[in-house]
């Protein structure tokens, strides 16, 4: 029994970065739909919806890292390595905001063929890569902290943010 409550709080511990990240960026594309359309019919996701939704991606982005081709570029520099989990990433977050925006339809249509075509119908496409863009930069941010972390060490960055040590010096060309 203990093994299993080790191996919990280990995934747990896991999964909370993501999460939180993903609770904030999802809040931040919730309050840009509202805003986007002003006027509309829009209903805005509630914190607790964002919290299952940002538990979710943050799940996956862990399942998605122990996949064989994530980390593709471990030796190259991390340009390479964040352009490649970006997309991977931004194309996750493609496809649940388009089942989100699947469901809302398929619930006013009925079924998911009928939502389906009436999704594709009515759905406001400069809106949609509108929030794909933020969620490109936010992804985009998040995979580049991601990869300095994995780079310079969890506990020097933990180190650098919050102290108490002073921060190694720099040489500057």
């Amino acid at each position: 029994m203990h093994k299993v409550f080790e191996k919990v709080r280990e995934e747990s511990i896991k999964v909370l970065p993501p999460t939180i990240f993903f609770f904030v960026a999802l809040h931040i594309v919730s309050i840009v739909r509202v805003l986007i359309s002003k006027g509309g019919t829009f209903q805005p996701l509630d914190t607790a919806s964002i919290l299952v939704a940002s538990l979710i991606l943050g799940k996956a982005v862990l399942i998605a890292d122990m996949l064989p081709g994530v980390n593709m570029y471990p030796t190259k520099p991390l340009t390479s390595n964040v352009a490649w989990k970006t997309l991977i990433y931004l194309a996750v977050a493609a496809i649940i905001h388009y089942l989100e925006r699947l469901y809302e339809f398929t619930k006013q249509a009925g079924s998911i063929a009928a939502g389906n075509d009436k999704l594709l119908a009515e759905m406001v496409w400069e809106h949609f890569w509108a929030v794909q863009i933020i969620l490109l930069v936010l992804i985009l941010m998040y995979c580049t902290a991601r990869e300095l972390v994995r780079v310079i060490g969890r506990d020097t960055v933990i180190r650098m943010f919050f102290g108490p040590e002073p921060l190694p010096q720099f040489h500057q060309p």
